[in-house]
């Protein structure tokens, strides 16, 4: 019988594990048909083979990825930056993929006088990321009992199992729930595209995968930039300009109407709000705002 490895398999074919089911499985199937891929994805498949594209999809569990990466099982992970870092393996981090945040902290009960993982060397911490925890508190000097929980770590101090937890949190809701605070980011994450080092030394390997960075990093610039497009008086143009110097400068169009002129231009998401009512501020009028679905820098 033909192996799973072996469907998967060609001569440069790229082979990405992505997580099977979980919390960044419809943000990355998502991402994967916005950079243009055409593959299944429906019931149980073990793997699928982009029909567009030299690349080979396995679904896979999210703590399995990062060893599948950096054993060259596979040649790309999209997996969260967490479970990198607690596994220590030796991948190439590519990409953030802007999807997944979280932040791995260190919380206590909310009615203890503890404001610093400093107070905790020798505390029990429990957590379900105790490589990272253990390699912290390391790095501060300290030397607490690890207990490993697997879930609901957050219940462990009200138990009486632990002074402090380290863990995971997106919102802080199930800390705030379980009475906890934060005092300490470990680390943030977000979803992240790695690589295995032999791939990215391997030039027909290395050429596919910059391909598919190129996509992703199209899709990820669009997301963060609206089109603008507005009237303006020519006279005020240099006002205009230097609120908007746009990607690297404003395109201007001449109207037909006399000491007018059309001006284009992208608006970075985080600034748009403001960048807009200076607009407003320098005469700017009729302001039509677009999302932009791909834009390549």
């Amino acid at each position: 019988m033909t192996s799973a490895r072996n469907l998967i398999d060609g001569e440069n074919q790229l082979k990405l594990a992505i997580q099977r089911s979980g919390r960044l499985t419809d943000h990355t199937l998502e991402l994967l048909r916005h950079i243009g891929l055409d593959f299944e994805s429906y019931g149980q498949r073990l793997f699928s083979r982009a029909r567009n594209f030299p690349l080979s999809i396995l679904y896979a569990r999210d703590d399995d990825i990062p060893d599948y990466v950096a054993l060259e099982t596979v040649d790309l992970g999209i997996v969260g930056r967490n479970l990198v870092h607690e596994q220590g393996c030796d991948v190439a981090e590519l990409l953030p993929l802007g999807y997944g945040y979280c932040s791995l902290v260190v919380a206590v009960p909310g009615d203890t006088d503890i404001t610093s993982p400093d107070q905790l060397l020798g505390a029990k911490i429990a957590t379900s990321y105790p490589q990272s925890a253990k390699r912290f508190f390391e790095s501060i000097g300290g030397s607490p009992e690890i207990i490993t929980i697997s879930g609901s770590v957050e219940v462990a101090p009200a138990l009486g199992l632990a002074d402090a937890i380290v863990e995971l949190t997106a919102t802080g809701s199930s800390l705030q729930l379980n009475d906890l605070r934060p005092i300490h980011t470990i680390l943030e994450s977000e979803a992240v595209l790695i690589a295995n080092r032999a791939s990215m030394d391997t030039p027909a390997r290395r050429e596919n995968i910059e391909r598919l960075v190129m996509r992703m990093k199209a899709v990820d610039a669009a997301r963060r930039f609206k089109y603008v497009m507005m009237n303006a008086p020519l006279a005020n143009l240099d006002e205009i300009k230097q609120v908007l110097p746009g990607l690297k400068a404003p395109t201007v169009i001449p109207l037909d109407v006399e000491g007018w002129v059309a001006v284009h231009a992208a608006i970075e998401e985080d600034v748009f709000w403001d960048k807009i009512e200076q607009l407003r501020n320098a005469g700017a009028s009729e302001i039509l705002v677009s999302a932009l679905d791909k834009l390549l820098l």
